[in-house]
């Protein structure tokens, strides 16, 4: 059986370090890092999810600022508090939680972040430091960041020699999780839904990604012996031994069998899921510690 690697242990190795480098941060400059996390309307699980992350912010000893907006609001008032947050120099981290409501641009309020406080790692000039290898003056996005850290905790900072698959190709994680594998020198192939004999290239990896949004498509047929297979899919599907109309959240990857033939793998829920949201935190008090021109915190 699989190594199953635990995304809440190392989440919470990150968020204390976090906290020591924040606490240091006030104790030489009196400044605490500030981060600002922005929602509109009235979706269910945006909400959750920014109430998790202003706790966080809270416990890493950061000034956490929220700003609830009404469904109704324009992209112009919208864009408007954004500019405020950008000349804001108390305000070291800005997060406009998504999904919008469909009558903005998303696209131009996240852009219109200064890459600087893109804590999320979304502006294109971060993005485009990570294609050109720069990993140490820009914010690397949270999910691929944070699904790095478990690959090295398994595989040491190195990864030379071995062979890496992501499925899956998005901005927002498939495209910058290649892009981190090949700066650890790992040999990098990015499959996708249009990838010919797909369960042949994935039996090539010895860390095989999986980031498709398909719940438990990766079965254990796909998996190398002794691999290590990192699950970044959220699905929630329906859990009749749990009750009529229960649900459950599963990945990607059919965990059970996959379990049996890889040498380690990430659960979900608990594997990726909380390495977000402490590499959020990790960004913030990067961002801060440049603001100050101070030394970054490693993590």
């Amino acid at each position: 059986m699989a190594f199953v690697i635990d995304g809440k242990e190392a989440a919470a190795s990150v968020i204390s370090a976090v906290t020591e480098a924040s606490v240091s941060l006030e104790g030489k400059t009196g400044i605490k890092p500030g981060l600002a996390v922005v929602i509109v309307g009235e979706d269910p699980a945006s909400h959750a999810y920014v109430n998790s992350k202003g706790k966080m912010a809270k416990q890493c000893g950061f000034n956490s600022i929220q700003h609830t907006l009404p469904e109704e609001t324009t992209q112009e008032e919208l864009q408007a508090l954004v500019d405020t947050l950008n000349a804001d120099p108390a305000v070291h981290g800005i997060l406009v939680q998504l999904p919008l409501p469909k009558h903005f641009d998303s696209d131009a309020i996240i852009q219109s972040i200064l890459p600087e406080k893109d804590v999320d790692g979304l502006n294109i000039a971060n993005a485009g430091k990570i294609a050109t290898g720069d990993l140490d003056t820009g914010l690397i996005s949270c999910t691929p960041a944070g699904s790095m850290l478990l690959v090295k905790r398994v595989h040491g900072e190195d990864l030379s020699g071995l062979n890496a698959v992501v499925i899956g190709r998005s901005n927002l994680f498939g495209k910058p999780m290649g892009l981190l594998l090949l700066a650890a020198n790992a040999t990098v192939t990015m499959a996708h839904s249009r990838t010919k004999d797909l369960a042949s290239v994935c039996r090539n990896a010895d860390i095989l990604v999986a980031a498709v949004g398909r719940a438990e498509m990766v079965k254990r047929d796909w998996v190398k012996p002794d691999a290590t297979v990192i699950d970044v899919g959220i699905n929630r599907v329906p859990a009749p031994e749990k009750g009529e109309g229960k649900t459950k959240l599963v990945g990607d990857v059919a965990f059970a069998e996959a379990s049996e033939v890889a040498a380690s793998i990430t659960p979900v829920p608990g594997g990726v899921g909380p390495m977000t949201i402490a590499m959020l935190m990790a960004n913030t008090v990067i961002a801060a510690h440049r603001a100050c021109s101070l030394p970054v915190p490693k993590f």
